[in-house]
């Protein structure tokens, strides 16, 4: 039985934040590193600041190949982490290298990368907030609905404090990773699947 060689890959990305805001950086930056270590294949990562004071960052991660990556990049807690810094942080180039010299070597100008294409730019906020809405509204009425219908004798703060426990984790772990993947052509300025020759 022929057994395929698996090929470490690191993804080196820039970015740029206020210096005034270097401690909300670093603490962001700790806690994507946190998330990615849950996952399998998670080889290590790191970043450096440019210079004292400078608004530049530079990140490392790596993983043990270009599946396990895949999983990390496309997972709701990814992209609950980098949604989580906008306004702060602005991504300015990604880079992905496979073998042991995609930690060492400088980066590049411009991209290179025979894994798989650039992560694309955030969405607009007023995107966002219309996919928010399209998953909260549905998932709020009905939970209402329910409420006041088998709770109507519970106290108003008690059935909104119940119905935020329970829709907070469908929200986030089920109904809105499901919508932005169906709209992600959307958001991100794409033809409709459906136009796509």
């Amino acid at each position: 039985m022929l057994m395929t060689q698996t090929v470490p890959v690191t993804v080196a990305i820039a970015r740029r934040a206020d210096p005034a805001r270097a401690s909300e950086m670093v603490a962001w930056m700790r806690a994507g590193t946190a998330l990615a270590e849950a996952f399998p294949g998670f080889l290590g990562a790191g970043w450096v600041q440019s210079g004292q004071g400078s608004p530049e960052w530079h990140m490392l991660y790596r993983f043990a190949d270009a599946e396990t990556l895949r999983r990390w990049e496309e997972s709701p807690q990814r992209h609950w982490w980098l949604s989580s810094a906008q306004g702060i942080v602005e991504h300015t180039r990604v880079e992905r290298r496979t073998g042991i010299e995609g930690w060492f070597d400088p980066p590049l100008e411009h991209w290179v990368d025979p894994v798989e294409p650039p992560v694309p730019p955030t969405p607009p906020r007023w995107k966002q907030a219309v996919t928010i809405w399209l998953a909260f509204f549905p998932l709020s009425l009905t939970a209402t609905l329910l409420t006041s219908h088998f709770l109507h004798a519970v106290p108003l703060a008690a059935r909104v404090l119940l119905m935020t426990l329970c829709l907070t984790p469908l929200m986030t772990y089920l109904v809105l990773p499901l919508i932005t993947r169906a709209l992600r052509w959307w958001l991100h300025g794409q033809p409709a699947p459906w136009r796509r020759s």
